[in-house]
């Protein structure tokens, strides 16, 4: 009988190893570390605070959230970026941690738990959020632990609750060890939520009656999701001269701007072509040694632009923010990672307009499908006005 890893289900014969005689799995041993304790016990009086009030549409969803729950429906949230996914699910967290259960928040890159620990603890009164990522896991129990996918191997079993976020977004897309990961951690129900799910999950939640769909296709605002415009300009001279055009203009309307590039490589040379004709900004990318420092200073207004990779695709809600995606007909770029760069335009009431700029040689289909994935939801947000 061929061996099966029990952590990662991997039974492919070139990932299989062997130590004495005895097999061991190269798909997910660098898995290894402090394992949570089962004895976790969860504070009293925690209670949740929300200083906003949730649209119609947000309260109808919560509600179906905490009442599939109850009833012991895993669960997809299908939900446009800007929507206000994570308000959706406060209220069945608030039920789980009143009934003493164990509750994961999980989301595939650590700059989002830092963020999303911060709302949690401000939001649930008397808690203990844990944020539990590479590099900071000393410390991985609390009431609610929030921690990218690549941790949940220390959750065995574990948790009552457990939330993943953005399964759509690298490292855990396509990831089968980190799916493994994710499965062997619930001990309870999930809820998997994204603005651009799968054909494939999307399918795979309709084949079960004991899974849910829930969508909501309007931003929390209301207000329609601006639609990105193809700019079309040959060669890299003309690209530049429009690039520094856009954000002059820009820093002058005091509206930040992220320049989205395929690669790190480009992201610094972009920047070093622009910065002396655009200044006041910088560049960003996950070899970036102060990540965060760099990120804190655009989100002041200390830097008025920065061109960055796919780390700030995702998490990044700021007033009046612009976008602009420098070769956006590069292959990385699928109508879904589109989709969700587009979305981090018009988040913020009072500022739900902007411009979302795809940069190109040609036109793509990708392109095409992501503007209209976003011209349906506007049509949806209008049937409902």
């Amino acid at each position: 009988m061929s061996y099966i890893c029990p952590v990662c289900k991997n039974k492919d014969p070139r990932y299989i190893g062997y130590i004495n005689d005895l097999p061991y799995c190269r798909k997910c041993i660098s898995f290894i570390g402090k394992s949570a304790s089962d004895s976790l016990t969860i504070s009293n009086d925690i209670k949740l605070d929300i200083k906003y009030s949730l649209t119609v549409e947000q309260e109808r969803i919560a509600k179906e959230v905490l009442d599939n729950f109850i009833n012991s429906y895993d669960q997809l949230i299908y939900a446009v970026c800007g929507a206000g996914k994570t308000e959706l699910v406060f209220k069945v967290i608030d039920y789980a941690l009143k009934h003493k259960m164990k509750v994961g928040f999980a989301v595939p890159r650590k700059d989002v738990v830092i963020e999303l620990s911060r709302r949690f603890q401000a939001s649930f009164k008397n808690s203990i959020v844990t944020p539990v990522y590479g590099g900071n896991n000393s410390l991985i129990e609390g009431d609610i632990i929030c921690l990218t996918t690549h941790q949940l191997y220390r959750y065995e079993n574990f948790f009552d609750l457990l939330i993943l976020d953005e399964i759509d977004a690298f490292p855990y897309k396509d990831n089968d060890v980190l799916y493994e990961m994710f499965k062997r951690s619930v001990k309870g129900h999930y809820v998997l939520m994204s603005a651009t799910p799968s054909e494939k999950i999307i399918n795979e939640f309709k084949k079960f009656k004991d899974k849910k769909i829930l969508t909501l296709f309007t931003r929390y605002h209301m207000k329609e999701i601006p639609v990105p415009k193809i700019k079309i300009f040959i060669g890299m001279i003309s690209k530049l001269i429009y690039i520094v055009y856009k954000l002059n203009k820009f820093i002058k309307e005091n509206k930040p701007t992220l320049i989205f590039v395929p690669t790190i490589y480009d992201s610094k040379n972009l920047y070093n072509l622009i910065k002396n004709l655009a200044k006041t900004g910088y560049f960003v990318n996950s070899k970036s040694e102060e990540r965060k420092e760099i990120i804190d200073k655009f989100r002041n207004g200390e830097f008025k632009y920065l061109v960055t990779t796919a780390v700030l695709e995702r998490g990044v809600t700021l007033k009046n923010l612009q976008v602009i995606i420098y070769k956006a007909d590069s292959e990385i770029y699928d109508d879904a990672s589109l989709v969700q760069i587009s979305g981090r335009v018009g988040r913020v009431v009072g500022a739900t307009s902007g411009e979302v700029i795809y940069l190109s040689d040609k036109k793509t289909k990708a392109m095409v499908k992501a503007i209209e994935i976003t011209n349906e939801a506007n049509r949806h947000l209008q049937k409902l006005l």
